[in-house]
């Protein structure tokens, strides 16, 4: 396996958000991990990336224990991720968004700000050009990113979570807000991302998105794991439809 969450707690002040969570994501898996809103699936995202110290318990990476890794070594380790709500730098251009990643895996922010032309940040400037042209964005290039549309910018995240070189993704919500045509779409490149042996793990709340894509659920409510299955199964569940399903089916 390639990640394994074994016996994971997390609390602020008096409220357990994580309760002795495991499970477990094959290399090359697509894993969606779903709930419903306040279940404890972005907190699970942000303990495993380092974003959050756990309480107790253990996050493995390929066998290796990161659990009280910075984030920036889990990066270089080969986890990448989006966000639920976006997060890229406005203020910067998409290519320099993009380089951020390339920097992360790097030895350091010095040589992503030499002149073009010199040495490595001449060839990470090169491979993000390149990455932006392969996800169809090569005409946003050079455009500030706070001024693009919201569905651009999904796009853009995901292009700099790429340039990360993740052995393992995590995807918070990217199908929200995103239009039929968007979504599509994205589901497309994931395929795609997949298919380079990219172990994928999503949180989402489209079910339709996630029986297309992810072959198989990890169910959280109230920061507690009460099933994990094969997608087709998941209907089925009493548990899951009272905690999830039955709400959205019976809206």
């Amino acid at each position: 396996m390639v990640l394994e969450i074994r016996n994971l707690s997390k609390s602020f002040g008096g409220l357990k958000v994580i309760d002795d969570l495991s499970f477990s994501v094959e290399r090359g898996e697509r894993l969606a991990l779903i709930g419903p809103n306040g279940a404890g699936k972005t907190t699970v995202f942000n303990l495993i990336t380092g974003v959050y110290p756990a309480d107790s318990g253990r996050v493995f990476l390929e066998g290796g224990d990161i659990t009280f890794m910075p984030s920036r070594h889990r990066i270089r380790r080969g986890v990448a991720r989006t966000f639920q709500n976006i997060r890229l730098m406005q203020h910067l251009t998409v290519l320099e968004n993009v380089m951020i990643a390339q920097y992360a895996r790097g030895p350091g922010i010095a040589a992503m700000l030499q002149p073009v032309g010199f040495g490595r940040a001449n060839r990470w400037r090169q491979e993000g050009r390149a990455a932006l042209a392969d996800a169809g964005l090569a005409a946003y290039a050079d455009e500030l990113a706070g001024g693009l549309p919201y569905g651009i910018q999904k796009r853009v995240e995901l292009v700099r979570a790429l340039l990360a070189a993740p052995r393992v993704l995590l995807l918070d919500e990217p199908a929200a807000g995103l239009n039929r045509l968007e979504t599509e779409a994205l589901h497309e490149a994931l395929e795609k991302i997949a298919a380079r042996g990219v172990t994928l793990v999503i949180v989402e709340h489209d079910m339709h998105f996630v029986e297309r894509l992810c072959p198989r659920v990890v169910v959280l409510n109230f920061g507690q794991k009460i099933a994990q299955c094969a997608v087709a199964d998941i209907r089925s569940d009493r548990r899951v439809r009272e905690a999830y399903l039955g709400a959205e089916e019976h809206a």
